[in-house]
């Protein structure tokens, strides 16, 4: 069983397994919510492939999205600071028809 345990100092230990710190990439998120959660669906939407694959899902509370949504924003300032703006989008990203249903928001 493996367990964690807050150090004196205020520091978790985080295990990361090797498999995990490969990563998974993804150019789509969609966002779904109820009363008590926010699911974050991230996807790999390949161009001319009409289906699209979730390759990671993560189900958050809303104070813990809220809490993801600032340290969002504080790394994205810290970014361009150091590195300069980034680019807004300019296309509007359409889904493919069928394959999503239910209201999502869309990142």
């Amino acid at each position: 069983m493996n367990t964690q345990q807050q150090n004196p100092e205020g520091t978790i230990d985080v295990e990361l397994s090797e498999e995990i710190a490969e990563g998974v990439y993804a150019n789509l998120a969609m966002i779904a919510h109820s009363n008590s959660e926010f699911i974050l669906d991230f996807i790999r939407l390949m161009p001319g492939v009409p289906k699209a694959k979730v390759k990671a899902r993560i189900i958050l509370t809303p104070e813990h999205a809220k809490r993801l949504l600032d340290a969002l924003r504080e790394n994205i300032n810290r970014f361009e600071e150091a590195y300069g703006g980034i680019n807004e989008p300019t296309d509007t990203f359409r889904f493919p028809g069928g394959g999503f249903s239910g209201p999502v928001g869309q990142a």
